[in-house]
């Protein structure tokens, strides 16, 4: 009987240890948030409906990696907003006659995530940058002799951009 006790105490002990851990990815983002508003992303660039295909994008990553509910109305736990600051493409190799082999397409856009409260949601030093703005960036490249146009290196960055974007809303360890 003695030895049940013990074996019971040990037991509980042991498991009133691990009562703060969560499995999957409710371990990975801040769960005092529920609901999150994602604003139409403004877009400085002269390529049209950037903005709001990145803002597809970024919904579509939250609600796929987390347990956020993607709501329309700004009274929502946290705003997470966004601005393209900068979009262009580079030429990285070119043939012979100067036509562009290889082209690097990139993507700045700034992002601030706030509470209801408007104090900023980002972890401290997950980006070596001043708050409440972060500055996140994507690239792909597009090759035409392999079958790859501007519109779908475009896309491919839209959604590297997403992807960093929803990480970035991780919660430190």
């Amino acid at each position: 009987m003695r030895k049940i006790t013990w074996i019971l105490i040990v037991s509980l002990l042991t498991l009133g240890g691990c009562a703060g851990y969560r499995i999957g990815n409710q371990g990975l983002y801040p769960t005092h948030i529920k609901t999150i508003y994602v604003p139409t992303f403004e877009s400085a660039s002269f390529r049209r409906h950037l903005g709001e295909r990145l803002t597809e994008a970024v919904i579509k990553e939250i609600q796929l990696k987390t347990d956020y509910v993607v709501v329309n109305t700004p009274d929502a736990d946290s705003v997470l907003t966004g601005q393209i600051v900068n979009e262009g493409k580079q030429v990285v190799a070119e043939n012979r006659y100067d036509d562009p082999r290889q082209v690097e397409l990139k993507m700045l856009v700034q992002v601030q995530w706030i509470d209801r409260r408007g104090q900023p949601l980002r972890p401290d030093g997950a980006v070596p940058l001043p708050p409440p703005a972060v500055a996140v960036t994507g690239t792909a490249d597009m090759a035409a002799e392999m079958g790859q146009s501007i519109a779908t290196s475009q896309q491919e960055t839209i959604q590297r951009v997403a992807e960093q974007i929803v990480g970035m809303m991780e919660a430190p360890w």
